[in-house]
């Protein structure tokens, strides 16, 4: 039986994002054995006109995932990225698990009122609902050192 953490996919939003969660995340990573594979997801606008251009949503992206690999710098595992294009986040993150084999999709919670979640739709609800793997929410512990 495989650990949840042998072949992660995780989604990163922000750079701040990406630090919380590979901290939480570090712990429970086997050194030698995982391979973990970073997603940014760029939210496509379904018709409408996209607020920036390919080129600029790719390198924030890069700065995301570098974020994440200086993190992981010191650490014997296995590190891919990838940048998906998509109109619905939460289905970009379960194809990046399924093409990826992952064990596991892990995250951290992002803020966000109830009510923003209400209107805009709960990225994480979406993936416990559809995901046919794991889904692994891990603490934020850097806010709980705060």
């Amino acid at each position: 039986m495989s650990d949840l953490f042998d072949r992660p996919v995780v989604p990163l939003a922000s750079e701040s994002d990406a630090l919380a969660t590979i901290h939480a995340l570090q712990p429970h990573l086997q050194a030698g054995e995982s391979v973990v594979t970073l997603v940014h997801v760029v939210e496509k606008a379904g018709g409408a006109p996209d607020k920036a251009s390919v080129e600029q949503r790719e390198e924030k992206a890069e700065e995301i995932f570098n974020v994440a690999l200086d993190v992981l710098a010191d650490d014997d595992v296995y590190v891919e990225s990838e940048i998906r294009y998509h109109i619905d986040v939460a289905t970009a993150i379960v194809d990046a698990a399924a093409d990826a084999d992952a064990t596991a999709i892990v995250f951290t919670p992002r803020g966000g009122s109830k009510w923003v979640k209400l209107l805009t739709g709960d990225v994480a609800d979406t993936l416990v609902e559809t995901s046919d793997r794991p889904v692994v929410t891990l603490p934020d512990v850097e806010a709980d050192d705060g």
